[in-house]
């Protein structure tokens, strides 16, 4: 584990507030709404309820962050939780100007996003398809992981009746190697990110999301960039799928819909739209 100093993990871990990015909001800046509370069950919750029964008052690119998560959820109904103030927890409504067949990629342009935002800090983040954020730093071999470890979730979930997207992004900041639920986990402390600054790391995070989507919304060039920064290409995987036996093979890119095409043994292709991908050797 990198070396933190305690002062930085307890300054990253002062309350936000929606006073230290309240000049995120507004025409040019990057948020058309922003609410900030110490604490919430679920970001995305919250927000799909919200986005539901008053559509109006939650625009494009309005985001809702809470300080402390205390129920996040995950893919498959996985639960998420994290220590007071040690993660940036937020969730942003979107409306992109995309034919609804292609919000299949929203996890991915979300995730660019947040590498982007990674990098930006000093950690060398990649995607994993299809909405994970990892970082290549494990000191030793884990199953299914290798050395790559994970420090961002992304759950994607389209507003019922709405051409519209709630995207939830949690980000693992300051938790120390005994906070971290799992060995596969990691945080920015733990992966000796330039900045732990939770307000930092969210101005950051919202351009990027803005500019993101907005090139989403211009044409194909995303799918490319997200492709590059896909880790997930190239690797001998296992992909578990609902009610399925698993898909084996090599992940040998995306597809048009944001599908991950896995090559099988028999030289066939399979496109994966929804699945838990392992990797079958380190």
């Amino acid at each position: 584990m990198s070396h933190v100093s305690p002062v930085a993990v307890a300054l990253s871990r002062e309350t936000l507030t929606r006073a230290a990015l309240a000049d995120l909001v507004g025409a040019p800046r990057p948020l058309a709404r922003l609410e900030v509370v110490p604490a919430s069950p679920s970001t995305n919750t919250t927000v799909l309820r919200a986005a539901l029964a008053e559509p109006d008052e939650w625009p494009h690119m309005s985001a809702y962050i809470a300080d402390h998560q205390t129920a996040g959820r995950g893919r498959a109904g996985r639960s998420w939780a994290t220590p007071a103030g040690a993660a940036l927890t937020a969730s942003f409504v979107l409306r992109p100007n995309v034919p609804r067949a292609d919000f299949g990629w929203a996890p991915l342009v979300v995730g660019l996003a947040t590498v982007r935002t990674l990098r930006r800090a000093g950690v060398g983040a990649f995607l994993k398809w299809p909405n994970d954020v990892v970082v290549e730093s494990g000191a030793k071999d884990i199953a299914e992981w290798g050395r790559w470890r994970k420090c961002v979730g992304i759950l994607c979930e389209t507003v019922p009746d709405q051409d519209a997207i709630v995207a939830g992004i949690g980000i693992n900041v300051s938790q120390s190697a005994s906070e971290l639920p799992v060995p596969h986990a990691a945080s920015l402390a733990t992966l000796g990110a330039a900045t732990l600054d939770r307000v930092l790391l969210m101005r950051s995070l919202a351009a990027e999301v803005h500019d993101a989507i907005q090139a989403w919304e211009s044409g194909g060039a995303i799918r490319s960039q997200v492709a590059d920064a896909c880790a997930t290409i190239g690797w001998d995987v296992a992909v578990d799928l609902p009610g399925e036996n698993p898909v084996s093979g090599v992940a040998t890119g995306l597809s048009a819909d944001g599908g991950l095409v896995v090559k099988l043994s028999s030289g066939a292709e399979r496109v994966i739209l929804a699945g838990d991908v392992r990797i079958r050797r380190a």
